[in-house]
């Protein structure tokens, strides 16, 4: 049995959540992960996931030799990386994570033109609406919205972004054109369920503290392209996130309102783990983007100025 090889196909079913996703993340057949998590099982003479047929369980053992393992399998790709010349030449593979519509309008270009320039390099792009961890998920960088706390990864800012509100110029010609907060409570709304809560918008005041105010939902969605769509059709007011409508603001689909009360703007950065040398794929990438990001965000209506690159740390995932 090669252990080393044991040690990967376990850790991958951990993160995979199931025998045959791990199969599929390593390329390998169902019957082989099976087979080689039973001779790991059968060499260490215990049992590490108690299986089940909704879903897989660490037994203590288990935890215990995963967080025995982590550490030996990250030190065997750091040396695989030194041996072949990731510190020095841009090359690899580069996972990069990034929200949904965020990724699309703006990483997706971004890849397209690194890749140009970067033959010997590949990405990797997952795009959810949710906070990866990185070291845990074996991902180089991601693209976080919001303010990030201390911790040992680095952040360079690459631009500021706002939540906005907005409706169609048909739907606010027959409605007009909501003055204050609270005439949200007479207007027709769309709720996007991954900014805000259905019955209710954050704002702020001058002084910037936050209030919630009731709004009717006649429409409720889980994507900001949803949102959009709708608020475009004349449906309703809407609440997203500025880089996600800067073009319908931008070509008169949509117009922004209660500008004046909305609540500070938040950082868009780039993050990387801070452990060890950064591989120069990560660099490569990093130095790209940040400078086209910057533009990319800076020429939205509201993306706002940004000086000098900054790096900071971050609170872990």
């Amino acid at each position: 049995m090669d252990r080393l090889e044991a040690m990967s196909v376990f850790a991958a079913i951990v993160d995979a959540g199931s025998l045959s996703a791990a199969g599929r993340q390593l390329g390998v057949p169902l019957p082989t992960v099976s087979r080689k998590l039973s001779e790991l099982e059968a060499h260490l003479k215990t049992r590490l996931i108690a299986r089940s047929t909704r879903k897989l369980v660490l037994t203590d053992a288990g935890r215990d030799y995963l967080a025995a393992c982590r550490p030996i399998l990250e030190q065997v790709e750091e040396a695989e990386r030194a041996a072949s010349g990731a510190y020095a030449n841009v090359k690899g593979q580069l996972t990069i994570a990034a929200p949904i519509v965020f990724g699309r309008l703006h990483v997706v270009p971004l890849a397209a033109a690194f890749l140009e320039l970067h033959p010997e390099v590949d990405i990797q792009l997952r795009l959810g609406d949710r906070n990866v961890n990185l070291i845990d998920e074996h991902v180089d960088l991601a693209l976080r919205i919001g303010a990030l706390p201390d911790s040992s990864l680095v952040a360079t800012q690459v631009g500021l972004i706002r939540r906005v509100v907005c409706a169609s110029p048909a739907y606010l010609a027959r409605f007009g054109t909501p003055q204050v907060p609270g005439d949200l409570a007479q207007h027709r709304c769309i709720s996007f369920d991954g900014l805000d809560a259905a019955a209710a918008w954050t704002f702020a005041d001058q002084a910037g503290a936050k209030r919630q105010v009731a709004v009717h939902s006649r429409l409720t969605v889980s994507t900001a392209d949803a949102a959009i769509a709708a608020s475009i059709l004349g449906l309703g007011l809407t609440r997203v996130l500025s880089y996600q409508v800067a073009d319908a603001l931008r070509d008169g689909r949509l117009v922004r309102v209660l500008a004046g009360d909305e609540p500070p703007a938040v950082p868009a950065s780039l993050i990387y783990a801070g452990q060890g040398r950064l591989p120069m794929k990560s660099r490569a990438f990093i130095d790209f983007a940040t400078v086209r990001l910057r533009k990319r965000l800076s020429s939205s209506s509201d993306a706002g100025s940004l000086g000098p690159a900054e790096s900071e740390p971050v609170a872990p995932d």
